[in-house]
């Protein structure tokens, strides 16, 4: 039986790439600074850790009677955009803490297989309409944010460790993923979460608020499809770092007007001042196409998963606080 280490097993794509693990026959440990908010762990272990600390990192690590497969390191400070421009000390410290610590002692301690998932905000900011941006083309570096930043030099921790120490090395760019079992409230959570939380909690008819003027384009990825991109990337020979996202662009208006349909609500939409982030993304993916990965999803056919979930939260909360 295969072992694997999942660091950020409490959070949204962790506690789903474990489900994953499970399923195809590994023996799995979760590590995280705290327990998942919504669903039990179906690691065989979990460890709850600050991984900011050496010390933690190496306990995680360890592992009687041997050395981990295979090591996926998710455990980040992150969140929304929101998050993202209010945070940001917090997340050059925290995550670079983290990614410093797990990717040395995950060298040191022989780990064979190491992955590490990073973001499509490493790019520079995008016009709609712009051929798409293969990973070399993150280079020159211009970051919209400051966690595009530390992605970027732990990605490049990654490789140097890989060049010198010998420990395989994959690297996944993440495109805005979501779908149930996520953050949906507090000021972490993405945009396909915030809006369908948004759409949940009004009546039929009424009006929610949405940061600037809803033309941005984004490509929003249903989690079953990053997890198996995850999968399929650790296994394979591709080096370097790899987008993993839908082919699907869409505008935050038409992801309202997409959350409005599944909910079977008319919405009315009220643009407001807030951080939207880059004007677009497009970005090749052809890389994660080698190796058989199509995304299964769209934009509906995700919303549909997700948008019930997030309204049963909605009504739960509701009730408690009616209670």
């Amino acid at each position: 039986m295969k072992t694997a280490l999942v660091c950020g097993a409490g959070g949204f794509i962790g506690g789903h790439l474990v489900k994953k693990l499970k399923r195809e026959g590994y023996w799995v440990r979760g590590v995280d600074i705290k327990q998942h908010e919504f669903a039990p762990t179906q690691a065989d272990e979990f460890l709850q850790l600050d991984l900011r600390a050496e010390e933690n990192c190496q306990q995680a690590l360890s592992l009687s009677g041997g050395t981990f497969d295979e090591v996926y390191q998710l455990a980040a400070d992150m969140g929304g955009m929101g998050f993202i421009h209010s945070a940001e000390c917090e997340i050059m410290h925290n995550s670079a803490l983290i990614n410093i610590h797990m990717t040395h002692n995950a060298a040191q301690m022989g780990v064979p297989r190491y992955f590490f998932s990073s973001s499509v905000c490493v790019y520079r900011d995008m016009l709609p309409g712009e051929p798409e941006m293969t990973e070399a083309e993150a280079i020159p570096a211009n970051p919209d944010n400051e966690y595009g930043w530390e992605k970027l030099y732990a990605e490049r921790m990654a490789m140097a460790y890989e060049r010198n120490r010998g420990m395989t090395v994959r690297i996944a760019r993440f495109q805005n993923c979501y779908g149930p079992e996520g953050t949906w409230t507090g000021g972490r959570e993405k945009a396909p979460a915030a809006i369908c939380r948004k759409v949940a909690e009004v009546e039929d008819g009424g009006t929610i608020e949405v940061w600037g003027d809803g033309s941005a384009i984004r490509s929003y990825t249903y989690v079953d499809d990053m997890v198996d991109g995850i999968y399929r990337l650790m296994h394979s020979d591709l080096r370097g770092a790899v987008n993993i996202g839908s082919p699907q662009y869409v505008s935050v208006n038409e992801l309202v007007a997409t959350v409005a349909e599944v909910s079977g609500k008319q919405i009315n939409v009220r643009h407001i001042d807030g951080p939207v982030g880059v004007h677009a993304r497009n970005f090749s993916n052809a890389r994660i196409y080698s190796l058989g990965w199509q995304a299964q999803f769209d934009l509906k056919a995700g919303i549909e998963r997700t948008y019930p979930w997030v309204a049963t939260q909605v009504k739960a909360a509701q009730a408690q606080r009616g209670a």
